[in-house]
């Protein structure tokens, strides 16, 4: 049988961190075939001695020292730190299902044309705005042709969360962008996909997210994927995803559309009946839940927030990285939680 290490970048997750560990202690995976590299970024809370008080009791757990805080050091150094045959990378902020691991060893096992395989992503609530802004995040409406959110898929797709590697896949396309504060994920997905390698996404992989439970924290969160994923374009000059320009042409006609419809009737007439049309289609999206209306208006207001941030923030990122040739604002790797 196939050695797996699950790699699990940490920082300031007392609030999730067991959670995620527990569900590898009830995986269903052999644990003398599991190693677990939990990449501590020089935490402020108690998850370091959360992860050493488990290292103590599961001896395949270990604590690893994270000095450059961020999360593709923390990746970079847990596939360093490993030895074994395949590599799952797992956030602190979120837990697989017992039988993800054998799962996903299986499906390379039995698909070796095969270099990475995911799963879909459930949502995890910590109180009604978290479900709400799950119900953004799981609908087509608000995230497109993201699979592993909508689960409206099974098949090769461009990017998977919480992915299975063969080890060689890191020998062939390296490692994380450690200048990535936000998207390195994506973008190592990316390159894998230029190698001519393939990403397949399993229904029968389930693992959970905790999701926002704010407006403002859903809000930064997205802002930082937007801005973030411009950098990833002029590294790669092109645009990765046609999906990703959606929310920043909104974004534009919000603000060029209400600027010409101050000096045009017509303009008026269609920036308004445009954004009429964008609202009943998000409430129409609504009546998949049996809901009251003060919560169905909460879940049109979610999905104006990930389309206005992931937009805004990218129209933030062309502005430093391709207009200014900056480099990129250090406060757009600030928490978001």
């Amino acid at each position: 049988m196939k050695t797996v290490s699950i790699v699990i970048p940490s920082r300031n997750e007392e609030a999730h961190i067991e959670r995620c560990l527990d569900s590898i202690v009830v995986s269903t995976y052999p644990k003398e075939l599991i190693s677990v590299e939990v990449c501590e970024g020089n935490s402020k809370d108690k998850t370091p001695s959360i992860i050493r008080s488990y290292q103590e009791k599961y001896p395949y757990i270990h604590y690893v020292y994270n000095e450059k805080i961020n999360t593709p050091c923390g990746v970079n150094l847990g596939i360093k730190s490993s030895k074994s045959d395949i590599v799952i990378i797992l956030w602190a902020h979120s837990f697989i299902a017992p039988d993800y691991i054998e799962n996903s060893v299986r499906f390379l096992e039995d698909h070796p044309e095969i270099a990475c395989v995911g799963g879909t992503v459930e949502n995890w609530y910590s109180g009604q705005i978290s479900k709400v802004i799950g119900f953004a995040l799981s609908q087509p409406f608000g995230v497109g042709a993201s699979y592993f959110r909508t689960g409206s898929k099974e098949g090769f797709v461009d990017t998977v969360s919480f992915a299975a590697y063969r080890r060689e896949v890191f020998d062939k396309v390296g490692n994380f962008d450690t200048h990535l504060i936000r998207n390195s994920d994506d973008e190592f997905n990316f390159r894998l996909r230029q190698s001519g390698e393939e990403i397949y996404l399993s229904k029968s992989l389930k693992s959970f997210y905790a999701v926002r439970n704010t407006f403002q924290k859903f809000f930064d969160q997205y802002y930082q994927y937007g801005y973030w994923k411009v950098y990833v374009n002029k590294k790669h000059h092109q645009i990765t995803t046609s999906r990703q320009l959606i929310p920043f042409f909104f974004v534009c006609f919000l603000f060029v559309g209400l600027i010409w419809s101050l000096f045009s009737a017509t303009a008026l007439i269609a920036y308004v009946s445009i954004n009429i049309l964008y609202l009943l289609l998000g409430f129409i999206v609504t009546f998949k839940k049996k809901v009251s209306l003060r919560v169905r208006m909460k879940m049109v207001a979610a999905f104006i927030i990930l389309h206005v941030s992931y937009g805004s923030g990218y129209a933030n990122g062309i502005g430093d990285f391709v207009i200014s040739r900056k480099q990129p604002n250090r406060k757009m790797g600030e928490s978001t939680r």
